[in-house]
């Protein structure tokens, strides 16, 4: 929760201040040194965070790189920062050069807002063309600063990282090769659905047809299934609430209401008015005590009365709804409880 409210500052700030970054330099100062700190890397030190970091590539020497992050004084992550309104996919082939001849198995490719992490998955010291964790700081998923913890310092675990890598990234390009099919079907996956639901020969016709047919069947499967959680979901609330709600009902016959009953809740009355209307306060007398609630709702308390035993009380509740009892040796004594009583006022009508 805490490295998630770190991350949404960060976003708050890119979103006031992108407008007024103009250069590249200014996106690293603003926007990515600090997620590197949010990482838990001190960037102000030079065993640690390794600004312009020397990435000699053969013959050709002085290479730098934006930023390498060092543990135990090995790197494991370099990272290459550009302007925020550059386009990053023309820029991952200079962060693969840089990635060939260091020792580190992670690259990230940032403009401050979009944020692309790489590893060497299909060939050893060779980072791979596509990302294997892809965000945008503006628009994060939980499911994404899961991930993101993972490069945490005090979490960092290279082999833990690279395992999930792959998970990963297949997951991401099936999930857009699906989004793909949805909203424009290839011939293949119209073919796939037609010859099992289509007993006859697949004319350009027929596939036209089916073509339309299958991109409105996922649709509706996929709007009917969240509908189906949203009603779910819905339904068990309402059932938690009428549980949270239901009165258990006393036989009227054992219930008598007496006049020192009465006198209480006029007392309760006359302090309450001076913040709400009489009509918001409403009794309800039961076996065990004499109730009085706000609004008429159960799940309102305002106190509660206990007169027809050998002592008498009357309960209290705070803002969590917990009960104490205190002594009372008549109803005036309601009138010290003033304080608790309008607070109880107070409580219910700030939630």
């Amino acid at each position: 929760m805490e490295l998630y409210n770190q991350l949404k500052g960060l976003a708050d700030k890119v979103e006031q201040l992108k407008d007024k970054i103009d250069t590249e330099e200014s996106t690293k100062h603003a926007f990515t040194l600090p997620f590197i700190n949010i990482l838990g890397y001190d960037t102000f030190n030079p065993t640690e965070v390794v600004p312009e970091f020397t990435a000699d590539l053969g013959l050709k020497k002085g290479e730098k790189v934006d930023y390498a992050i060092f543990q135990n004084e090995t790197p494991i992550l370099i990272v290459e920062c550009k302007h925020w309104k550059q386009n990053l996919d023309v820029h991952n082939s200079q962060l693969f050069r840089y990635f060939h001849v260091t020792k580190t198995r992670f690259a990230l490719l940032t403009n401050g807002v979009q944020y692309r992490f790489y590893t060497d998955l299909e060939e050893t010291n060779k980072m791979d063309e596509k990302p294997f964790l892809e965000f945008d700081i503006t628009k994060l998923k939980e499911s994404s600063v899961k991930e993101i913890e993972k490069f945490h310092k005090s979490k960092f675990d290279v082999s833990k990282i690279v395992d999930n890598a792959s998970n990963l990234k297949y997951t991401r390009e099936v999930k857009s090769l699906i989004d793909q099919e949805l909203s424009e079907p290839s011939q293949e996956f119209v073919k796939l659905f037609a010859n099992r639901a289509y007993g006859g020969r697949l004319t350009s016709k027929v596939m036209e047809e089916f073509t339309e047919i299958v991109s409105k069947a996922f649709n509706q499967t996929i709007s009917e299934k969240v509908n189906d959680r949203l009603n779910s979901a819905l339904n068990k609330e309402q059932e938690k609430q009428q549980a949270e709600e239901e009165i258990v009902e006393e036989p009227k016959s054992k219930v008598e209401t007496t006049e020192e009953e009465m006198e209480a809740y006029q007392i309760v009355v006359a302090i309450l008015r001076r913040k709400i209307g009489k009509e918001r306060i409403v009794h309800r007398d039961t076996q065990s005590y004499f109730g009085i609630l706000l609004d008429d709702n159960n799940r309102k308390p305002i106190c509660r009365l206990h007169l027809n035993g050998g002592t008498k009380y009357i309960s209290l509740f705070d803002q969590d709804k917990n009960e104490s009892r205190e002594k009372i040796e008549t109803v005036d004594d309601i009138y010290n409880f003033e304080k608790q009583l309008l607070e109880t006022i107070n409580y219910y009508d700030n939630e």
